[in-house]
């Protein structure tokens, strides 16, 4: 299913999302769902008759890099401006509102990036109805409008720009020059929020309770008494979308659990308790770490590391689901759950040549044999990280679930440098589970977006007990970040930084020498491999 296919999350109100290849798209429909309205990204090209068959209450076309009178620039479907919707431009949309019916764009000789201050002219203009008269903004653009369409007036100035911001009342289409979804445009949020409620008339009715009740009745209707299964991570997308499937169907329902031998500390141990004991979710362990690191034996290139566990997980997955089968003849699984996310489901939105256009490696179970013809589920697809995680809090996960840390698909295999044995696992997961705790007791781990240890394959000379050793050293890497897009080192205090390297030095055999990473992302990434 695209994401442009995708059913109507109930009779909520929506707002489409036209993608130009502004790296603030994303930003923009979190901002509309903040304000409680649901928001779809489309492709930028998408006609104007498939878009009305959304039935959304407004469109709003994103920023972008392009110029609108450029060669190659991405244009909408023009009839999209004759579907009597409100509209809102920004930046590059802005422009491209004003190209299509009828105004000027120009490379401007005086260009806008960062901060700028906006005038208010039109103080009864609805999309700035309760702000002040000057309004401080965040610009990154290097055309302009320099002449308005025709039934078009100034709505707001700066002082490079008479047409920062626009309107036809009569049309309710609106412009903006800047760009208000990012957190420099302070005020932005109610000026999207007046775009939302006093133009487009939408209600505050696309909340997290409501998504539940709604998915899971799609659910039911889609899997019927057929069987599903959902390979369990134990990390938030998965284990959100278990609990949501399990409210849904119940024991139709299968988990399976792969311990890679690359886990964290008492981790299996961990998603046993919660899922099969606690919520009663019928769940399969699978024992597989000899397998995995037979396979990982003398292997130090990242890359392969990677390949070789996601491959080898497919295979221990099949075998997990052959194995099932037989056991339990009158199962029938016809359905594989994933936990895919909208922004994972936004990059198949993209156009050839938008530079939105960007290519991940996907998390989930991928690359599975195609004689196991399973259909797939993925009840978290209209959702981005912060609504799974409430999703998760309103279905009972504990907040050790909810707001847990990301964790790398391939495990602590790419947070040892150099080549993976039982030992050097030992060393890092021990240390690893010091870090945790410590973050916790301080307070510190869920102010933070993540904090872990990394096993260098550098040994040096120390002194412990009036011996000289030969030891590992571990680095330590805590970062702040929003999406993981970008991110700065933690100034972390000086004291809890002491207390985890005494802890690691003393508690765990095999470390004499503990070091901070203080380089940002970028350069440098989160993860060391």
């Amino acid at each position: 299913m695209s994401a442009t296919s995708s059913p109507a999350p109930g009779a909520v109100s929506r707002i489409v999302i036209l993608d130009f290849g502004s790296q603030y798209t994303q930003v923009i429909a979190r901002r509309v769902r903040e304000c409680q309205v649901y928001s779809q990204i489309v492709r930028c090209d998408l006609p104007a008759k498939e878009i009305a068959a959304l039935q959304p209450r407004g469109i709003i076309l994103s920023g972008g890099p392009a110029s609108v009178y450029g060669k190659d620039a991405p244009q909408p479907d023009p009839a999209l401006f004759d579907l009597g919707l409100p509209i809102l431009g920004i930046c590059y949309g802005m422009q491209l509102m004003g190209h299509h019916l009828g105004g000027k764009v120009e490379h401007s000789a005086r260009r806008e990036y960062g901060s700028g201050l906006l005038a208010v002219q039109e103080r009864a203009c609805p999309l700035f109805r309760g702000l002040p008269a000057a309004i401080d903004i965040w610009n990154s653009h290097g055309d302009k409008l320099t002449k308005l369409p025709r039934g078009f007036r100034t709505v707001a100035t700066t002082d490079n720009s008479p047409f920062a911001a626009i309107e036809h009342p009569k049309k309710k289409f609106y412009g903006l020059q800047f760009h208000p979804e990012v957190v420099h445009t302070p005020r932005g949020k109610e000026l999207i929020a007046n775009f939302l409620y006093e133009i487009c008339g939408c209600k505050m009715d696309w909340t997290m309770g409501s998504f539940i009740e709604q998915i899971c009745a799609q659910i039911r209707e889609r899997v019927g008494k057929d069987h599903v299964l959902l390979g369990l991570s134990g990390g938030v997308d998965s284990s959100v979308a278990a609990a949501l499937l399990h409210k849904a169907i119940g024991d139709q329902l299968t988990c399976v659990f792969v311990d890679n031998g690359l886990l964290r500390a008492n981790e299996a141990e961990a998603v046993q308790r919660l899922f099969g004991d606690n919520f009663h979710i019928r769940l399969k362990t699978v024992r597989a770490s000899a397998r995995f690191l037979s396979r990982l034996k003398g292997v130090t290139s990242p890359e392969r590391k990677r390949k070789i566990i996601g491959n080898e997980f497919v295979r221990v997955f099949d075998d997990a689901v052959k194995s099932l089968t037989k056991a339990g003849t009158k199962t029938r699984f016809k359905f594989l759950a994933q936990g895919t996310l909208y922004p994972d489901v936004i990059e198949s939105v993209a156009i050839a040549g938008n530079p939105a256009a960007l290519i991940k490696s996907h998390h989930n179970v991928g690359g599975l044999p195609k004689n196991m013809k399973l259909k797939l589920v993925e009840p978290l697809r209209e959702l981005f990280k912060d609504e799974v995680r409430e999703v998760g809090a309103q279905l009972g996960l504990p907040k050790e679930v909810t707001l847990r840390q990301p964790f790398p698909g391939p495990g602590l295999a790419v947070r040892i440098l150099g080549a993976i044995t039982p030992e050097r696992l030992r060393i890092l997961r021990e240390a690893d589970a010091i870090v945790v705790s410590e973050m916790k007791a301080s307070d510190w781990y869920y102010r933070v977006w993540q904090s872990f240890a990394v096993l260098l394959p550098v040994k040096s000379v120390g002194v412990m007990g009036d011996e000289r050793t030969y030891e590992n050293t571990i680095a330590l890497r805590i970062v702040e970040s929003q999406d993981g897009m970008t991110a700065d080192w933690v100034r972390l205090p000086y004291e809890l930084l002491a207390k985890i390297s005494t802890r690691i030095i003393n508690e765990v055999k095999g470390v004499n020498r503990v070091c901070y990473d203080i380089s940002s992302k970028p350069p440098a990434t989160i993860e060391w491999e």
